[in-house]
């Protein structure tokens, strides 16, 4: 292999070039993305003309994939493979969807920081996101450093939050916007699962602050506390000095690592122009109460 790494930000994220998907990658080629992952957390992989079946060759190839999407009205989903997550403003016929959609009001919560999945008793560990149409201004993807984050808390408030456990759920990052048309059956599948607030990457060996727009309770805290607590976390962990911002270019494949990382989509015109993007999910080893600490 030809290919060459370049650091887009001085702590983390970088472009890798001289990769081509089109083909199912080698077991090289998957322990020099998974390698470079561990050192960066975020990879860009430009110029990747990849259609479905491509998307889903190489993620397969990667690790085992999450089974389904956590959306709102699942049974609207126009995309070939239920695995594939429909990162869009569009209808199942392609058009723009409606204003007062359900499933537009729903997806706001992207614009939200979060790691994807943490509302999952086994949460994600890559995603793949993939371009296929971009609007000619904003919908950028920012991207923060949670190890970075992590490192630069005070000894004293590191062993604060080291044995914390937070639950996590869909309900409560929603209703962070005033979203709360949840359905009985979509209550039940978004309920609050468990999370560590730190965690080991396993593949770098640092710690890290595992935030997300979607934790809602600190177990044993008041709530009210527990909420400061995680909002004065995030304000930390999103600052500039940790954030890699990315703007797409159709054919863009980023990769990120959702163990230590957070990201927010940034908004756009989504009633003038279309976006099309398209995600695959890794599932990670086990759930975070579960994994060496």
């Amino acid at each position: 292999m030809n290919f060459e790494i370049k650091p887009l930000h001085p702590v983390f994220a970088a472009e890798i070039t001289g990769i081509n998907l089109r083909t199912p990658p080698s077991r090289e080629l998957v322990n020099t993305i998974d390698t470079a992952m561990d050192r960066y957390a975020v990879v860009v992989l430009r110029d990747q003309r990849l259609d479905d079946d491509q998307q889903l060759a190489f993620a397969q190839a990667m690790g085992p994939l999450e089974p389904s999407p956590a959306v709102v009205d699942q049974h609207l989903h126009r995309l070939k493979y239920r695995e594939m997550v429909d990162i869009s403003n569009l209808d199942v016929d392609g058009s723009v969807m409606a204003a007062d959609d359900r499933r537009r009001m729903f997806n706001f919560g992207n614009l939200l920081w979060h790691s994807d999945s943490s509302f999952k008793a086994t949460p994600a560990k890559y995603s793949m996101l993939h371009a296929r149409v971009v609007p000619p201004t904003g919908g950028e993807t920012e991207f923060a450093d949670m190890r970075a984050a992590y490192d630069e808390l005070s000894a004293e408030q590191q062993a604060q939050i080291e044995a914390l456990v937070c639950d996590h759920s869909l309900i409560y990052s929603r209703a962070l916007l005033g979203f709360d048309e949840f359905t009985p059956e979509e209550k039940q599948m978004f309920a609050p699962v468990p999370q560590r607030l730190v965690r080991r990457h396993a593949g770098s060996g640092r710690r890290s602050v595992y935030l997300s727009a979607h934790i809602g309770t600190i177990h044993g805290w008041r709530r009210p506390e527990a909420m400061v607590l995680i909002r004065e976390l995030t304000e930390h962990a999103t600052q500039r000095r940790f954030v890699y911002r990315h703007e797409w270019r159709v054919h863009d494949l980023v990769i990120w690592d959702n163990r230590c990382t957070m990201h927010r989509a940034r908004p756009f015109d989504d009633r003038q122009y279309k976006r099309d993007m398209r995600r695959l999910t890794l599932e990670d080893s086990a759930p975070t109460l579960q994994q060496p600490q």
